[in-house]
């Protein structure tokens, strides 16, 4: 048996997948964020690959012209001092260092040079005049570009004295390369500035649309309308005319379930009074039971179709509404508790908030002797479960427990008196709410409801 050993490629493919993953989890998720590295990193490349390229050709290029025409001058008087007769080698030295190069000329005793230190690591002028004054002359020499900021001091070895020369910093130096680096640090801070202020317009309608979405989602009414770039508002008029048909869509269902309703509400009532011309008898008395059971039936469509989705969002106390809940099942002589935790008033739809915690609440009751109300608001989302005791829901049957009309096995089953249209309500509900209903084991042992509502 032989190993299959990995291909040449894939270490350096897994080495790019692992930084990639890791640059990934570290770059900004949010769209402003976003947008605002794609603006701001290329100025800092492109001013950084200026300022390089600046550094090593231009500043360079002139600290090196100007310190060789330093040492240019340097090595001539050093020559002259050679040639030039001695009774006025000195005068004639001074006079031509102070009219003719413009700078200083000291003659010193002659005395050893001063100990060579160190050169500074970015002193990109002690390391070129130096150079140059290498290539130049051959007599030793020292030279101070640090301790007088204004002034270049050279000191050159001679036979009888020590030359000193003082020359501006400016002669040896490109002293105003610095003001390049302000005025593009400067324009860089102003060209950001711009672009973050037209990029904040940009983003606004973004924010905007995507807050009237997440409104429309949670059930409220949306005040919105398209702004922004051409693209944005395509997609903020493209919204609103799916906000229309939805909303058309939920009228049209409304009202024809309530015209169906209507007319077997119609026939309903119809049937009961031919029963009670009939009289009491017990072939009367089942057909009087099947006509309630529709009638229950038929209210539960009303109640499915209609959805309170014309009631208006208002803040509502869930700790207090919860405590009333446990007081109707208390009175039904059953074991009932409720606490809350964080904030106890959340934006709901007030009916059709307290409608999904009564199906929910009512299924418990029916199966359960012993009942857990618990809330909690974090700010984000509001989560209500419901536990009881009773025999629960197998985990593979629970999605089909919100099916309308769905009946359960015998294990809890509902009964002829309900239309099995609670559970389905109080999901409808919720989704209206942009939250969701979901059901899991309950610390009780039997079955706990959770419902989940963004805030």
């Amino acid at each position: 048996m032989t190993l299959a050993l990995p291909a040449p490629l894939d270490a350096p493919r897994r080495l790019w997948r692992g930084f990639a993953g890791w640059l990934h989890e570290r770059m900004p998720k949010g769209l402003y964020a976003r947008s605002l590295l794609i603006v701001i990193l290329p100025i800092v490349l492109l001013q950084s690959a200026v300022a390089y390229f600046f550094m090593e050709r231009h500043w360079q290029a002139v600290t090196s012209r100007l310190s060789a025409a330093v040492a240019r001058d340097v090595a001539a008087l050093v020559d002259l001092y050679d040639v030039v007769p001695e009774a006025t080698r000195r005068e004639t030295l001074q006079r031509i260092a102070g009219m003719d190069l413009n700078v200083e000329l000291h003659f010193l005793p002659e005395e050893p040079l001063p100990p060579t230190t160190g050169k500074p690591f970015f002193s990109l002028l002690d390391h070129t005049l130096s150079r140059e004054l290498s290539r130049r002359i051959s007599r030793p020499f020292w030279i101070d570009t640090v301790g007088r900021s204004h002034v270049v001091e050279i000191r050159v070895g001679l036979p009888d004295a020590t030359m000193r020369i003082l020359a501006s910093r400016t002669y040896a130096y490109a002293s105003n390369s610095e003001i390049f680096f302000i005025w593009t640090v400067i324009a860089s801070l102003v060209i950001i500035a711009i672009a973050t202020s037209f990029l904040r317009n940009q983003i606004r309608p973004i924010l905007r649309l995507a807050r009237a979405a997440e409104e429309f989602g949670k059930g409220r009414e949306v005040d919105f309308s398209p702004r922004g770039a051409r693209e944005v508002r395509q997609a903020g008029a493209a919204f609103l005319e799916m906000k229309r048909r939805v909303e058309r869509a939920m009228e049209q269902r409304k009202t024809m379930l309530n015209g169906v309703s209507h007319d077997l509400r119609t026939i309903i009532t119809r049937f009961k009074l031919s029963l009670a011309l009939i009289g009491e008898s017990p072939e009367s008395a089942e057909m009087k039971k099947d006509v309630a059971e529709m009638e229950r039936m038929v209210e539960g469509y009303l109640a499915f179709a209609r959805g309170d989705a014309g009631e208006t969002t208002e803040m509502v106390d869930v700790a207090a509404l919860l405590e009333e809940i446990k007081g109707e099942s208390q009175r039904l002589g059953l074991e009932a508790e409720a606490r809350f935790s964080g904030r106890p008033r959340a934006a709901v739809r007030p009916a059709a908030f307290r409608r999904c915690l009564a199906n929910l609440v009512g299924n418990a009751q029916r199966y359960g002797k012993r009942i857990a109300l618990s809330g909690v608001n974090d700010g984000v989302r509001l989560v209500v479960h419901i536990d009881d005791d009773g025999p629960g829901i197998p985990e593979d049957k629970r999605e089909d427990a919100f099916r309308p009309f769905y009946r359960l096995d015998e294990s809890r089953n509902q009964d002829e008196s309900h239309s099995g249209l609670g559970l389905a309500i109080a999901r409808d509900i919720a989704y209206a709410h942009g939250g969701a209903v979901k059901l899991a084991e309950s610390p009780l042992g039997g079955l706990r409801a959770t419902v989940s509502l963004p805030v």
